[in-house]
């Protein structure tokens, strides 16, 4: 091969490396994506919130019981003579709730009665003759003794006769009334069960890392569980826990004027301090990857911020937390798609039409790998 050929293939090589070169550095410096379209802050629906003062509340669940619950019991036997009162009617104390039978029970008062009319003449005798030296004074003794035994026995009888009358001992309902007209009941029988549900009792189990915020007199709330709900005060704290729970028997007294029933469900509420709160939905709540329930806000840079928060009261249609600043922008659509410390736009509720929230974005797709 002549020069001439040498020169001609070295030209065509170089040609060949120039170009191969040149595609190399175009695929190295081809253009750039565009600023705008590099990927864009994830748009979120924030909503400012102002914290309020609220009532932070201790919650138990317990039940109601009547303020006062007596089963009254035969104190004389005897045959159910007369019944005055029915189940569910309301009683006076003092009311007559059942007579039974006077049986002999009158002819032996008259007995007794008789008795004491005969002791009181022969003391009197027996007074008279050992003034005047006639009669020692052991047979007066004697006389005044047999006298004041006569007297206890007609006051037997007429305690008796007083006991066949079976009457409620304070205003109430007459709950149950076991017995009929012809029954015969002994001594200690249950014959009736008087209730006063007013007041209302509520009873709940205060554990004992929360008994030292409680204080007798202070108000409460209880809501029954028909929907009702009660205003009252503390009206006893047990001052020894139970051994099992290590809970504190709490007593809540309400008045109940309506005559609520004793013995439903009931929520009790006693307002413990005043704090700074916001109330939020349960869907704004986050949980962090430690499990620490908290509210994602975006601040001023536009970057969103994790607060941990506290529950100080639930009510129905949300929950009032603590641990926001005093000022938030709370984010309301979106926080399941943003993490602390991504830059996001925030979009405020105000600035969306009436009636229209901001959509849900779609999840990000997942990075692909060098090789792909």
């Amino acid at each position: 091969m002549n020069s001439k050929s040498y020169l001609i293939a070295a030209a065509i090589a170089l040609v060949l490396v120039v170009w191969m070169l040149s595609g190399q550095i175009a695929g190295d410096t081809g253009p750039a994506t565009p600023a705008s379209e590099a990927e864009a802050p994830v748009a979120v629906q924030v909503r400012e919130m102002a914290a309020e003062r609220v009532e932070r509340e201790l919650e138990n669940q317990g039940d109601t019981v009547a303020d006062q619950d007596v089963e009254l019991r035969a104190q004389t036997a005897g045959r159910v003579a007369e019944v005055l009162v029915a189940r569910g009617e309301r009683v006076a104390a003092g009311d007559p709730i059942l007579r039974l039978a006077m049986e002999d029970r009158a002819a032996r008062r008259a007995e007794a009665e008789a008795r004491v009319a005969q002791r009181e003449a022969d003391y009197e005798a027996a007074q008279r003759l050992g003034d005047d030296g006639f009669q020692a004074q052991t047979a007066v003794r004697e006389a005044r003794a047999a006298l004041e035994a006569a007297r206890a026995a007609l006051a037997a009888i007429e305690e008796e006769i007083r006991h066949t009358t079976v009457r409620a001992p304070f205003d109430g309902v007459l709950e149950e009334r076991p017995v009929e007209v012809g029954d015969f009941v002994a001594v200690g029988d249950p014959v009736a069960r008087v209730v006063n549900a007013d007041p209302l009792l509520a009873v709940i189990n205060v554990a004992q890392q929360d008994i030292g915020r409680v204080r007798l007199g202070a108000e409460a709330v209880v809501e029954l569980a028909t929907g009702d709900r009660l205003e009252g005060v503390v009206s006893y704290i047990s001052g020894a826990a139970q051994s099992g729970t290590r809970t504190f028997r709490v007593e809540v007294e309400a008045p109940n004027p309506d005559g609520l029933p004793a013995g439903v469900s009931a929520t009790v509420r006693i307002p413990l301090e005043s704090v700074q709160a916001h109330f939020v939905t349960p869907a704004v709540l986050a949980l962090e990857e430690s499990g620490q329930l908290g509210v994602k806000t975006v601040n001023e840079a536009g970057e969103v911020v994790f607060h941990p928060v506290n529950i100080v009261r639930a009510e129905r249609e949300g929950v009032w937390v603590t641990g926001l600043p005093e000022r938030a922008r709370v984010i309301t659509v979106g926080q399941g798609f943003v993490r602390a410390g991504e830059p996001v736009r925030a979009v405020a509720e105000a600035e969306l039409p009436d009636d229209r929230t901001l959509p849900e974005p779609e999840a990000p797709p997942a990075a692909l790998g060098d090789g792909d």
